[in-house]
């Protein structure tokens, strides 16, 4: 788990504790951008300390801060290590800077302590010799962090490859081998009961396509963990998720950018395979004849979207295309085209996320897009009833047209979309002219009279009529039930439906009050709130036109502490002091 030594914990990083503790996946801590300004050690422990439900224990000490930050102090070795200036990650192992002696033995008390409490036995010994040796220390470090009981916490800088060579050694030390995570349940596709694999080699081969990366020049690489038996270069397997069987040529363990070809793969093993058809992240590889499949989380829901235009006409044919292979990377990215707006829309994670996945399309497919805030699928409806006649009559020379409806038409609860009734009787409008008269209706209302967006919620009557032994046909009562719409529509006071999302915001308990008035200048509706570990959950309601930037709003106003999700909950009417403006500038848009 990254915590920056800039801004310190923040609301996501409590999330993705809730996550690991729900999955039962042990944690430790890096406390990383220590060489930036203002990366300060101290006020990140602080901040875990304040917003963290688990205890976060210090294990390695920084040397220096910002652009002083020169190495680290391991406090089970007491030992300083001196990073090399070459971003090798090498470091130069010396004693503890005298000026930080007093500290580091402070802090090595404080993590003995906690090592202590994890077995009788360490806390027996430290009772009564009161130091712990390493190898116990280092014990206790493993226990703890297995169980949940604290997050070990290391220092250090990715971007300078520093301190990363020492976190490596306490993920060896600290996190579990496959051994120790034990056996994986999933369920068997054929019969649907639940199968058990143990993390051995003898057991059917079984494992889990995590990631999958897109490249224009060697095609599709698939990534997969294997959780028991083994699976060789040049053999098959079946994808429970597909049923389906795939044919493996070479397997590659990825160091960066460098595949290492290898013969095999074993239990915890991580490797890659290339050119595969079926196979999609969240798939199960397995043995065919012992096949299982494995429970793969759920995507978390996108929270910003923002229409793609290409740059070019040639761009327009090859977006799709690149777009599929950057989902099939990112399952967190989401593409669709929206039938109404006949936009295609990129929802992602943020916009920095978003802007990314454009950046991506250039760099990778050469694919350059332009990002717009997408259009909002507003709905018209009707206030009032109306009752009218319409009339269609056309005569040119040959056989005429005529058609001759009585309609009523009234709005419906929201929700009910369009309803059609026949009340026709003693055959004024034959019965094989009756469903022209509803699809006239129901096509002309996909485009509103307001700003063309489709009319809902509404019935239509159809009661009375009358036709032309010769001049009727089907067509005709299609048009007159166009006409019919438009004519009613007119007379029963339409009004523009905007969407509203239901919104879950989690904040820190500072920011409550900022969030709330900007929710509400914002016409939204604050249903609730619940504390949550040092944050406030505010559930509300809002219209989707008022958050479509939200993301970077809510950053800015909880200096990147913020967090929400959101879905759709309903339609309701636009205030008709926003509703005239609102349609000029959609018609001017147009």
């Amino acid at each position: 788990m990254l915590v920056s030594a800039i801004s310190g914990v923040k609301a996501q990083t409590q999330k993705i504790l809730d996550w690991c503790h729900e999955f039962g996946v042990p944690t430790i801590a890096f406390v990383n951008k220590m060489d930036r300004e203002r990366g300060d050690f101290d006020r990140a422990i602080s901040s875990m300390a304040d917003s963290l439900d688990t205890p976060a224990v210090v294990v390695t000490l920084p040397i220096g801060a910002e652009d002083d930050f020169r190495g680290i102090i391991d406090l089970v070795t007491m030992k300083a290590h001196l990073f090399k200036d070459d971003g090798s990650g090498g470091s130069e192992i010396e004693d503890i800077p005298g000026e930080m002696l007093d500290e580091a033995e402070t802090q090595r008390i404080m993590l003995m302590e906690a090592v202590a409490e994890t077995e009788d036995d360490l806390m027996e010994k430290y009772l009564e010799e009161e130091t712990l040796t390493e190898a116990e220390l280092l014990q206790g470090l493993r226990i703890g962090t297995l169980a949940g009981n604290f997050i070990p916490v290391l220092a250090g800088s990715a971007a300078r490859n520093a301190g990363v060579s020492e976190l490596t050694d306490y993920v060896n030390l600290c996190l579990p081998s496959p051994t120790d995570r034990g056996s994986q349940t999933g369920t068997n596709p054929k019969s649907d009961e639940i199968e058990e694999r143990l993390p051995t080699e003898d057991q059917p081969f079984s494992a889990l396509v995590f990631k999958t990366i897109s490249d224009p020049y060697t095609g599709k690489l698939t990534l997969f963990r294997v959780y028991s038996g083994s699976l060789k270069s040049d053999s098959n397997f079946y994808n429970a998720n597909k049923d389906a069987v795939e044919r493996v040529g070479q397997i590659f363990m990825l160091n960066g950018k460098q595949q290492s070809p290898v013969q095999s793969a074993s239990p915890g093993d991580i490797v890659a395979v290339a050119k595969l058809k079926e196979t999609a992240t969240g798939d199960t590889l397995c043995d065919g004849a012992k096949p299982i499949c494995y429970d793969y989380p759920e995507p978390i829901q996108p929270v910003i979207s923002f229409a793609l235009e290409a740059a070019s006409k040639s761009d327009e044919d090859k977006i799709n295309s690149a777009l599929h292979k950057l989902v099939e990377e990112d399952t967190t990215l989401q593409v669709r085209r929206d039938e109404e707006t006949k936009e295609l829309v990129l929802s992602g994670m943020g916009q920095v996320h978003v802007e990314v996945t454009a950046e991506k399309l250039k760099r990778k497919f050469n694919v350059e897009v332009l990002l717009k805030v997408p259009k909002v699928p507003y709905r018209e409806t009707l206030r009032g009833k109306a009752q009218l006649q319409s009339k269609y009559k056309k005569q040119s020379g040959g056989r005429g047209q005529y058609a001759d409806v009585w309609l009523e038409m009234e709005p419906l609860p929201r929700g009910s979309g369009f309803e059609f009734v026949d009340k026709i009787v003693g055959g004024a409008v034959p019965r094989q002219y009756i469903p022209a008269v509803e699809k006239g209706i129901a096509e002309a209302a996909q485009k509103g009279i307001l700003s063309g967006f489709p009319t809902v919620d509404f019935r239509a009557t159809l009661y009375d009529g009358s036709y032309h032994s010769v001049d009727s046909s089907e067509m005709a009562f299609k048009i007159a039930g166009s006409m019919g719409f438009k004519k009613g529509v007119e007379q029963a006071k339409p009004v523009l439906l905007e969407p509203v999302m239901q919104m879950e915001i989690t904040v820190p308990d500072d920011c409550v009050g900022d969030v709330i008035g900007d929710m509400n200048s914002r016409r939204g509706k604050v249903l609730g709130m619940e504390p949550k570990t040092g944050n406030q959950v505010v559930a509300s309601q809002v219209p989707l036109s008022e958050v479509l930037q939200y993301a970077p709003e809510l950053r800015s106003m909880t200096s990147d502490r913020g967090m929400f999700s959101m879905e759709f909950s309903h339609y309701q009417e636009v205030p008709a002091q926003n509703m005239q403006k609102l349609i000029a500038e959609l018609n001017q848009a147009e």
